[in-house]
């Protein structure tokens, strides 16, 4: 979810982009742009850098266990191999 920080300083921003006329109304302004932002971001289903930091590093150690498990299968596969041609080697004899 989106930190309730970054809303209220988009809002903030907003506000100060409002006509001077309709600044007089102030906090109102600025209320309503932050209730906006919220439901426009909780819509998107963002997530924090924090969390995205955290899923990267699972990635990161899944791709790991994935490339030590595949280098293990092909040394499982050349060994099956290897073991195969000497039993076929074996019989031909």
């Amino acid at each position: 979810m989106i930190d309730a920080k970054i809303i209220e300083d988009l809002s903030k921003k907003l506000s100060t982009l409002v006509p001077e006329g309709a600044r007089e109304l102030g906090s109102e302004v600025e209320k309503n742009f932050r209730a906006a932002l919220g439901s426009a971001f909780s819509k998107l289903e963002l997530v924090t850098r924090e969390e995205l930091d955290v899923q990267k590093s699972v990635l990161a150690r899944t791709r790991e266990k994935i490339e030590a498990l595949e280098a293990r299968v092909h040394e499982l596969e050349t060994a099956l191999r290897e073991e195969r041609e000497r039993a076929g080697g074996n019989n031909a004899g």
